[in-house]
């Protein structure tokens, strides 16, 4: 029989995983439409950089949070001009030849996922050789929630509220800024946006910058709850993956809805059958959404307004 306390308990723990996870991918792909076969390793990023500067300088866990999301932002900020946009490679070319010979990987999914997957190839590696092959790993703060003869992660399961906090940040970012208002234009209509004055090109950079603080966001947060070895972002990158496929374009409400469901799954599953059974789970219900829902838990809400609309 399963207990109803675990349930929830797993069901707070699997939303916050796929929420976090999934937040920074969509937010990149939703804007620049670039897939970023790299993100774990965003995710990785955040969570040495925490660990580093919290077990290597001392610093106070959330300081080292702080700090770890920061080195994730500029990480990002430094590949989006090298590899996503090309402007180095560009401004070298520009003086060697006179001419551009770079073009930027927005909307090029393919591309995007080639370029991305060898940049993580090139990270774990990179990781591997100057940090080792793996880091000692940062106690979980705040004990845990006894109940009966179970007992829970304290940290793991107010993660949950973290979660609903990033979504609500990313909300108000992209409706209630300039920069939101920049970002939204550039998603409906680029070409309009940069004739009305946006620079199109600082909302990208901004934009992946802001997505790979989010990864390092998600870094820092499992930084106490993860091994910490060079391959620690693929246990990440499945269940981003299946939440941006699921959710849709919508950044906010789809991943808000895709972590619902999916969470809901993951945490029935994981406590009849097993975690691994779980993860499948996760799998078939990406599989039967592509199948039946190509566009997505939002695409399917945006398809069935445009069509009331004609209706009415």
């Amino acid at each position: 029989m399963v207990n109803p306390l675990n349930l929830l308990f797993q069901f707070l723990d699997s939303f916050a995983f796929i929420v976090l996870a999934a937040a920074g991918l969509a937010v990149i792909f939703g804007i620049m439409g670039v897939i970023n076969l790299a993100h774990g390793e965003f995710i990785m990023v955040g969570a040495y950089a925490t660990t580093l500067a919290n077990i290597r300088l001392g610093l106070p866990l959330p300081v080292a949070m702080l700090a770890g999301v920061a080195v994730s932002a500029v990480f990002g900020l430094v590949v989006e001009r090298v590899v996503i946009s090309g402007s180095v490679p560009n401004a070298v070319s520009q003086r060697a030849l006179g001419r551009d010979v770079v073009e930027p990987l927005y909307d090029r999914l393919a591309d995007s996922m080639v370029a991305t997957w060898g940049l993580s190839l090139i990270m774990v590696q990179g990781v591997r050789i100057t940090l080792g092959n793996s880091l000692p790993q940062i106690g979980t703060p705040l004990g845990e929630i006894a109940y009966g003869g179970y007992s829970y992660s304290t940290y793991r399961v107010l993660l949950a509220g973290v979660a609903v906090g990033v979504l609500a940040l990313t909300y108000y970012l992209f409706t209630h800024t300039e920069y939101g208002m920049r970002a939204r234009a550039t998603i409906q209509n680029e070409r309009i946006a940069k004739a009305l004055g946006v620079d199109t090109e600082r909302t990208y950079m901004t934009t992946f910058a802001i997505g790979s603080g989010m990864a390092g966001v998600t870094g820092a947060l499992y930084a106490p709850t993860v091994t910490m070895v060079p391959t620690l972002g693929s246990s990440f990158l499945v269940e981003s993956f299946v939440a941006v496929v699921v959710g849709g374009p919508g950044v906010v409400l789809g991943t808000t809805l895709a972590g619902g469901l999916l969470g809901s799954i993951n945490a029935l599953f994981s406590n009849l059958v097993g975690t691994f059974f779980g993860r499948i789970a996760l799998l078939a219900t990406a599989i039967v959404m592509i199948r039946f829902l190509p566009d997505g838990i939002t695409g399917f809400i945006e398809t069935v307004r445009a069509r009331r609309q004609e209706d009415a």
